[in-house]
């Protein structure tokens, strides 16, 4: 079993940009031109590599080599934006990845490319790439290439080296739990369970009680054996349930205006595991978004504007108006559910003015993965 902290060490510690590995402080993919050059260096590693993985680090800095993390990413099908738009499209992964230095919430990406047999290619044109352009790795650089170029197998040793090299042991393991225990110092309830006598889940976070049921926030949970972040949210409520087999989190997002809010459902992500050492992973989306009068959701979207506006020429607000900016990307959330105004366009077109409000930065973020994950995964 491979540990992924140990393994992008390597990676970074050995080997600089190649054809089997490359490294980015972030990517972008709420525009074209950045999920074009996603995709290009997706279809370039997996021709240069046939026959072993390659990787994308997420959260490096360039110069430095330094290790300066990202926010928490779910995949929100990942695959489907590849499978889109590649002919013969590799498979991927991406996984969130814990190092002890970075802030809270901020983790290091990790994308494994494993290719297909024969080439891969642009189904499409996107952005100034045209449908049916193939991409190769000229060392550190993704390139296009001819069709006729030749498929050579050149990395699979040293990659197979580099894996070994990152195989799990039980220190790591025991450090990482006896870490995670000692949480419950900050005033969180931590717990960890063993599956197949191999497997190591630990989780931790605040509990809240709402009719009867158990929830939790501030939430943090972690496969110890490979050093994988799978859930983490500031705000948002889990349900944690699991048996011999399997552990399943229930997300909810909690939305409504004013006092009236409740729990929705938004996915369901369970973990399987089997007796000869592998696990699947399994997620199922959830979500149904309220729906609210368009007279009212008119007037809040205006109002937001009028927040937005008044931020970015520096107006000072009273203090209903922090009351209402407060609750501004929960609501914008609920506009766009609704298809009232472009109210994600305008809180990215503000974004710098909202971290000023850093609860409201960071609640503008939630709002932003809630609705990529409902739209990648729906």
């Amino acid at each position: 079993m491979i540990n992924k902290r140990l393994l992008i060490k390597n990676l970074l510690a050995h080997n600089d940009e190649n054809s089997f590995y490359d490294k980015k402080l972030k990517i972008e993919l709420g525009n074209k031109e950045g999920k074009a050059k996603f995709l290009k260096h997706i279809c370039a590693l997996s021709n240069s590599n046939p026959k072993n993985n390659s990787y994308v680090v997420i959260g490096i800095d360039d110069e430095t080599n330094g290790i300066v993390g990202v926010d928490f990413f779910d995949d929100s099908k990942l695959q489907n934006l590849v499978n889109a738009y590649l002919t013969n499209a590799p498979i991927i992964q991406y996984e969130n990845i814990s190092f002890p230095h970075l802030p809270d919430g901020k983790v290091v990406g990790l994308i494994t490319i494993r290719s297909q047999d024969g080439l891969t290619a642009l189904r499409k044109n996107i952005w100034k790439y045209y449908g049916g352009t193939v991409f190769f790795r000229d060392g550190s650089i993704s390139m296009p290439k001819a069709f006729d170029v030749e498929i050579k197998d050149v990395n699979s040793e040293l990659v197979e080296k580099i894996e070994k090299q990152a195989s799990n042991n039980i220190e790591h393991t025991l450090d990482s739990v006896i870490e995670f225990l000692d949480r419950r110092n900050d005033g969180l309830e931590t717990h960890y369970k063993v599956f197949k006598e191999q497997f190591v889940i630990c989780w931790s976070g605040k509990v809240r009680f709402k009719n009867d049921s158990k929830y939790y926030y501030r939430v943090d949970i972690e496969m110890i054996n490979e050093q994988v972040r799978l859930f983490y949210s500031t705000l948002d409520e889990v349900q944690i349930t699991f048996d011999d087999d399997s552990f399943s989190i229930l997300e909810f997002v909690e939305l409504g205006i004013g006092l009236q809010k409740k729990y929705h459902p938004l996915e369901r992500q369970t973990l399987r595991f089997a007796p000869n050492g592998t696990y699947k992973l399994e997620n199922k989306i959830l979500f149904n978004p309220p729906y609210y009068d368009r007279k009212v959701l008119h007037h809040i979207y205006n109002t937001n504007l009028s927040l937005l506006n008044k931020i970015t020429i520096g107006i000072k607000l009273n203090e209903q108006e922090l009351v209402d900016l407060k609750q501004l990307p929960e609501t914008m959330l609920i506009c766009q559910f609704n298809n009232v105004g472009e109210p994600v366009d305008k809180m990215n077109f503000h974004k710098n003015y909202l971290k000023i409000y850093p609860k409201v930065y960071k609640s503008y973020k939630e709002a932003l993965r809630v609705l990529r994950k409902v739209k990648y995964n729906s």
